[in-house]
């Protein structure tokens, strides 16, 4: 026993103390999170699809100004023709020279080449060009949407879930008529006001969003408002009542910084949903006008001409890949951010 107790002793005196910097690996929140999302496939091939299409769509026609997003390729559309012709008056031999001008339309859906890399569209358009022009549309158009969206959810939801009572009531009930709105006959009647009225085109899809931003902010509210709930009566809520400090500060430094990730997922999703909601009111004419471009106003075409959607596809297809890549781009990060920022993930 003598023997064993001094092994021991010998044994101890031979460890050497590490320190805890060294034997720990300490990580900070947001590190965590960043490492998380980046270990997803489908989070980094999201994120290049997003950030492919903002270089394409903002840098692009500055890059490729060889055509503007109205400007017509009118080359080679007329062509004139001369006919002489002989009359006989009196005896008296008459000669006249005529000259017609014939229309040709050669360059009217142009098929792929050097100076049109996608062709062109049924009234001389250069689609490359026109995709690059109606992708900026589609993506300012859906952040500003929802940005004012979340904006609107996270007042009147921290509002409600802070006071509760009368005012939680009276919110919720206002969500409640916001939702059962229908949104697409209201658009028809405003797209209708829009159209006698002297709004440039270009301006009438941002006018349009405001009212979807004014019917769907309800959802982020409901969310924001759930999770106040829960959170108002937590131990830190508590010193902050302690404190004395006001309720706005209570709701926009306390309680809404503790939704935020829950809210950043769901702005990512909306992002996607938004620009489909964009690209039906374009493609129901509703959108943006022509001669100004937009992934949906560019698909409308086939709704008019179905020679285009069977021979043509040159026409509408790329813009329909631009929906489609934009739309799986923001589910992907959407998805990478909810794993990324889920408090129950251990790795």
């Amino acid at each position: 026993m003598e023997e064993q107790i001094k092994n021991k002793d010998i044994s101890k005196e031979n460890e050497t103390e590490v320190p805890l910097d060294k034997t720990v690996r300490l990580m900070s929140p947001t590190r965590m999170v960043v490492r998380r999302f980046f270990r997803s496939k489908l989070s980094i091939i999201g994120l290049i699809m997003v950030i492919s299409l903002f270089l394409f769509s903002f840098v692009g026609p500055i890059v490729y100004s060889e055509w503007g997003e109205i400007e017509l390729d009118e080359s080679g559309k007329t062509e004139y023709s001369a006919s002489v012709t002989t009359y006989t008056v009196n005896g008296r031999e008459y000669i006249v020279r005529q000259t017609t001008e014939k229309s040709l339309k050669d360059n009217f859906l142009a098929p792929p080449s050097a100076e049109h890399p996608l062709g062109t569209d049924n009234e001389g358009y250069d689609i490359f060009v026109r995709l690059m022009y109606g992708g900026r549309i589609s993506l300012i158009v859906s952040f500003i949407a929802v940005f004012l969206i979340t904006i609107l959810g996270v007042i009147m939801g921290g509002i409600a879930g802070f006071f509760g009572g009368a005012v939680d009531n009276i919110i919720m009930r206002l969500c409640d008529i916001l939702i059962c709105l229908p949104g697409i006959p209201i658009l028809l009647i405003i797209s209708t006001i829009l159209d006698a009225s002297e709004i440039d085109a270009k301006y009438r899809i941002y006018l349009l969003m405001i009212y979807l931003t004014f019917i769907s902010w309800p959802g982020t509210a409901r969310l924001v408002r759930g999770q106040i709930l829960s959170l108002r009566e937590q131990e830190y809520m508590v010193a902050a009542e302690a404190m004395g400090y006001s309720a706005p500060r209570k709701i926009f430094k306390h309680l809404v910084p503790n939704v935020m990730p829950q809210l950043i997922v769901q702005m990512s999703l909306s992002l996607g949903s938004m620009i489909l909601y964009e690209a039906t009111l374009s493609y129901l004419n509703l959108g943006v006008k022509a001669p100004y471009a937009a992934w949906g106003t560019m698909i409308n075409i086939i709704s008019t001409n179905p020679d285009i959607l069977q021979n043509h596809l040159n026409v509408w297809v790329p813009a329909g890949i631009c929906i489609v890549i934009a739309v799986l781009g923001f589910n992907f990060i959407g998805d990478g951010l909810r794993d990324a920022l889920d408090p129950k993930a251990r790795r």
